[in-house]
């Protein structure tokens, strides 16, 4: 019975570990098919015509054979556009990579979401003063797709209209409900309705992006939050790596009262 065979199918690597002492298995987004595991054999050799090409944050088209759990990997092919991101960018888009590994299950398709990691791979790697935007947009679209994100018109536990001048927090167990007082990371119900209306856009990614920025700061710790709660963890690795960086390479005492403001910053990259 001869083996399945796919061909030319657009995708990105999310992960890779060993194999062998020559070979790889990857983890890979592909459009068409969801997340598959491929292993690439002898890619580790010095020869090796994969060794240049399988690299994370680059759009990639790939073909392979099987269907068991684990495929093989046949021929990949660079794609062209942006190059690789760098630097804080760099860190932004593994933890996007972060992310599909931990919410996707494998075999599950998201073309949608697929076409919106592409986007935002892309922005990263050409806009830097648009990192936060691009990973809460991101963010949202990743968790409405898999179908753990409320609607954000609706209070989730009445599912009574919310109302555009009234605050509302959104909460892992509950979902969208009135604020109180003492709610720090509450929205306007306008907010909320606009971020509803922008994922509704036929072609959401960049409406988000834009609702996104009227609410950004207070919209980030609301997203970690619901994320750290379906993930199952406390602090992703991505975000870990960042803030062991900037350890290493920056002294304690430097630092001083600048502390937090910087830690700060490196949670809004790195993190829900």
């Amino acid at each position: 019975m001869a083996l399945k065979r796919f061909s030319e199918e657009p995708a990105f690597v999310l992960h890779r570990y060993d194999w062998s002492e020559s070979s790889l298995v990857l983890e890979v987004f592909t459009r068409h098919h969801g997340r598959i595991a491929l292993v690439a054999k002898g890619v580790k050799r010095p020869t090796s015509q994969f060794r240049p090409v399988l690299l994370p944050l680059q759009p990639l088209n790939v073909s392979w054979t099987g269907d068991a759990e684990v495929r093989t990997l046949k021929a990949a092919h660079w794609q062209g556009g942006h190059v690789m991101p760098t630097g804080e960018a760099l860190l932004s888009g593994s933890y996007l990579n972060e992310l599909l590994m931990r919410l996707l299950a494998r075999d599950d398709p998201h073309e949608c979401l697929f076409d919106h990691f592409t986007t935002a791979v892309q922005l990263l790697a050409e806009k830097s003063d648009v990192q936060q935007l691009v990973l809460r947009a991101f963010e949202l679209l990743l968790l409405r797709d898999v179908g753990l994100l409320p609607d954000l018109a609706k209070e989730s536990s009445s599912l009574a209209e919310i109302e555009p001048w009234r605050r509302y927090v959104l909460v892992p167990e509950s979902g969208l409900i009135p604020a109180q007082v003492e709610d720090e990371w509450s929205l306007t119900g306008e907010q909320w309705l606009g971020l509803q209306e922008a994922m509704d856009d036929p072609a959401p990614f960049v409406p988000t992006l834009r609702a996104c920025a009227a609410c950004l700061q207070a919209l980030r710790q609301p997203l970690r939050n619901l994320l750290h709660y379906h993930c199952g963890v406390r602090v992703f690795k991505t975000r870990q790596l960042m803030l062991d960086v900037q350890a290493m390479t920056r002294p304690q005492a430097a630092l001083g009262p600048n502390l937090d403001v910087l830690s700060d910053s490196l949670t809004t990259l790195s993190a829900p």
